[in-house]
């Protein structure tokens, strides 16, 4: 764990991810400094530790003053795109706005002398959208990139907005000398997952792909803090701990997103097909071997 005295912020702390986040690190001893585009959106978290170590800012991520005053004084970044209000449907125009957020963001955090380091939740969907994916030789993993192209083809909206705001994200780190790790999150599973996440566009490609991963809460909070704390870790990291690769595997996702009326029925026992994995975490994996015992992750 480290020193108890370091200041992180978590933008957007209002997300479940991000709440959860804020959570974790005052329980680890953080002073956190948790930024909300609207104050009240604060989820009701059991928030373990030091109460007066959490600080609520309102900060939009179209607003690059407001982030300045967010970050003053923090050690490191948290940070998780989360849909404005006034535009939280991913559309063709939702990939401008989540870059024009991840611009601001890494800019801001290049000017915050204090900052080491930059936590930038990403998507397994800014990954694996590419031509060629069945004829690859190896696992997809974190070498490789959603095609732009692609994406809008299919309007693939989620996986242009996450390919197009990380790679703004990490040209601006690269450029400015800002140390950034990205975490890309499989769907994140939870009980206000609803099939009309955008995540799920393209879900039965990715099923058949072997591609189709999903990350619980604890782990994907657990990813993160652990990229954190390591001073080894490196680039982008692929983060999931299950694959919907089976008919039962996908049938027990279909009954949580779908009402009881319109869930499919069982699968006969000649659709057992099982199809092969074909994406690899093994890099996170092996950064998080020390951290699953104890308070450590």
């Amino acid at each position: 764990m480290a020193p108890a005295a370091k200041t992180v912020c978590v933008m957007d702390a209002s997300g479940r991810l991000g709440a959860a986040l804020v959570a974790s690190l005052l329980h680890r001893g953080y002073t956190v400094h948790a930024s909300l585009q609207n104050r009240e959106d604060l989820q009701s978290v059991n928030l373990k530790g030091n109460l007066n170590k959490l600080k609520v800012f309102h900060s939009d991520p179209l607003d690059y003053h407001s982030i300045m005053i967010a970050l003053k004084g923090c050690s490191a970044l948290f940070y998780s795109f989360q849909p404005p209000p006034d535009h939280s449907t991913y559309d063709e125009l939702m990939a401008e706005v989540e870059v024009r957020a991840a611009h601001n963001v890494l800019e801001a955090c290049a000017q915050t002398e204090t900052i080491e380091k930059v936590v930038f939740t990403s998507s397994v969907t800014a990954v694996i959208w590419k031509d060629g994916i069945k004829t690859m030789s190896s696992d997809v993993d974190e070498r490789h990139w959603s095609d732009v192209n692609l994406c809008k083809k299919y309007k693939l909206w989620h996986a242009l907005s996450k390919t197009l705001a990380e790679k703004t994200a990490w040209a601006l780190a690269m450029d400015r000398g800002v140390n950034m790790v990205s975490i890309n999150g499989g769907l994140l599973m939870g009980h206000d997952l609803t099939i009309n996440n955008p995540y799920l566009k393209g879900a039965a490609e990715m099923y058949e792909d072997g591609l189709f991963v999903t990350v619980d809460l604890k782990f994907m909070v657990d990813a993160h803090i652990c990229v954190f704390e390591d001073v080894s870790s490196y680039g982008r990291y692929l983060c999931f701990n299950n694959i919907i690769n089976s008919q039962k595997e996908a049938l027990r996702l279909a009954h949580m997103l779908l009402p009881p009326s319109e869930s499919p029925s069982p699968p006969s026992l000649e659709s057992s097909i099982v199809y092969q994995q074909g994406i690899s975490n093994k890099k996170l994996n092996k950064l998080m071997v020390d951290y699953e015992s104890g308070e450590a992750c």
